[in-house]
C-alpha cells in the first residue's frame, strides 16, 4: 500500500498574488545565517501579524501591528533563550532586516493567508494557476513545485478509524479503531519518522484482534505509513505558496 511509485507527480504551480508595492526594498539577510524557513499568521481580534523566521541556529518571532514592533528569539529547538542567540553584529542586521520585513508582511499578510488557502483549493482541484480577481495593483507571480501525495487506498477494514499525534521522539502518531463505526477508542497501530532515514515507520500494537479489525496486521502498517507520509510529511500546498510568497516580500526569493 505504500508502494513509491504510486504517487502523483510533482506539479509546477502558479499563483499570481498582491503582495503589495514594496518588493525589492528589504535589506539582504546577514550572511552566515543560512536560509530561514518562514511562516505568517494572522490576529484579527489584534490586528496583529506574527512572523516566524527559523534558521537552523535559532528563531525570531515577530509581531507588528498598527501600535508597534515586537521580538523574541528561541533557540533552534524553540526553546526560550535570554537575548538573541546569534552575536551582535549579526543580530542588529537582522533586526534591521525584520522590521523592513514586518512592514512590508502587515498590509498584505491577511489577505495572503485566505489567498493561499484559495490557491490549495485550486490546485486540489487540477488546475495550475491562481489568480484572484483584482484591481489595478502590483501583483506577483509565484511559482512552486507541489510534490504529490501517494495514492493511498481509503481503510478497508471493519468499523472506523482516524489518526491523531501522541506524546513522543519523532514525531509519532497513533491509529485508533472502532468496531461499531462510532467514535475510534483503541489504538491499533502508531507510526513515527525514522531518524535515520527521514521516511516514516510503523508498528502494531500487541494483543489486537486483527481478525475483528478486518485487515491483518502488516497491512494496517503499511497502510498507516502511508497516512502519515501524506498528512504529517509532505508540506500543504498553501504552506509551501505561503512560505514562497513570504520569501519574496523578505527579500530572499
Amino acid at each position: 500500500m505504500t508502494d513509491p511509485t504510486l504517487r502523483l507527480p510533482t506539479q509546477t504551480f502558479r499563483a499570481v498574488l498582491d503582495l503589495g508595492d514594496g518588493i525589492g526594498s528589504v535589506p539582504p539577510l546577514p550572511r552566515g545565517l543560512g536560509r530561514p524557513e518562514l511562516d505568517a499568521e494572522f490576529d484579527e481580534e489584534s490586528g496583529t501579524v506574527s512572523l516566524f523566521v527559523h534558521f537552523p541556529t535559532g528563531q525570531l518571532h515577530i509581531d507588528v501591528s498598527d501600535e508597534g514592533f515586537e521580538h523574541h528569539f528561541h533557540a533552534a529547538d524553540g526553546r526560550d533563550v535570554n537575548g538573541s542567540p546569534w552575536k551582535r553584529e549579526p543580530t542588529e542586521a537582522l533586526l534591521t532586516w525584520a522590521r523592513q520585513f514586518a512592514a512590508r508582511a502587515l498590509p498584505v499578510v491577511p489577505n495572503l493567508l485566505a489567498d493561499a488557502e484559495e490557491a490549495a483549493e485550486w490546485h486540489a482541484a487540477g488546475l495550475r494557476v491562481f489568480a484572484r480577481e483584482t484591481g489595478p495593483v502590483p501583483l506577483e507571480i509565484i511559482e512552486v513545485e507541489l510534490e504529490g501525495e501517494l495514492m493511498l487506498l481509503p481503510w478497508l477494514g471493519s468499523g472506523s478509524v482516524e489518526h491523531e499525534h501522541i506524546d513522543g521522539d519523532h514525531h509519532p502518531i497513533e491509529l485508533l479503531w472502532d468496531p461499531q463505526g462510532a467514535e475510534p477508542s483503541i489504538r491499533i497501530a502508531r507510526a513515527w519518522l525514522d531518524a535515520r532515514t527521514q521516511a516514516p515507520r510503523a508498528a502494531a500494537e500487541p494483543g489486537i484482534d486483527w481478525t475483528a479489525v478486518g485487515m491483518p496486521a502488516a497491512e494496517v502498517t503499511s497502510w498507516l505509513e502511508g497516512v502519515y507520509l501524506n498528512h504529517h510529511l509532505l508540506a500543504h500546498p498553501a504552506q509551501v505558496i505561503l512560505q514562497a510568497a513570504l520569501e519574496r516580500l523578505a527579500g530572499i526569493d
